[in-house]
């Protein structure tokens, strides 16, 4: 379910009052924690974050035009998502959310390749999710991507 919404407090607007609530802690938990030079807008029908054109001017590879997304947050028919690049990237990263989210005592983990799905908000780890958000620098998600796609190129 992709929003048509072009700034992320029109996206919130849009959901309905349960998942808004749910959305708005997902965006104050990870603004608080989010490392300085990311910045907040709507990508891909979600809300997310990313690094600027300004601090990586060739952007995303798949559209230059937009700049490297790093996390999104959306509102799926049936679970709330949390979609986290560097989990995809880095084994040591996912590593350590697997092993600190199955201390949550939050129930099964539903995860794919980066993106974390929660069906129950009141599953959501907001604290994880906010530690999960601090561990990687706009520097470190550029050097890690231009790793993992020059090698695949």
């Amino acid at each position: 379910m992709q929003s048509k919404a072009t700034t992320v407090e029109q996206y919130i607007a849009e959901l309905p009052a349960d998942r808004a609530k749910t959305i708005t802690e997902l965006r104050k938990v990870i603004k608080k924690n989010l490392p300085k030079g990311f910045k907040e807008g709507m990508g891909y029908g979600m809300m997310g974050y990313f690094v600027p054109h300004s601090l990586y001017p060739p952007g995303y590879h798949c559209t230059p035009e937009l700049p490297l997304p790093f996390l999104s947050v959306a509102s799926q028919k049936n679970f709330v998502a949390v979609y986290h690049m560097a989990l995809y990237g880095s084994e040591k990263l996912l590593k350590w959310f697997t092993d600190e989210y199955a201390k949550t005592g939050c129930g099964k983990l539903d995860m794919g390749k980066s993106c974390i799905r929660f069906k129950k908000p009141e599953n959501i780890p907001y604290k994880l999710i906010g530690e999960l958000a601090s561990k990687i620098t706009p520097e470190q998600w550029i050097d890690m991507y231009e790793s993992i796609f020059k090698k695949n190129k």
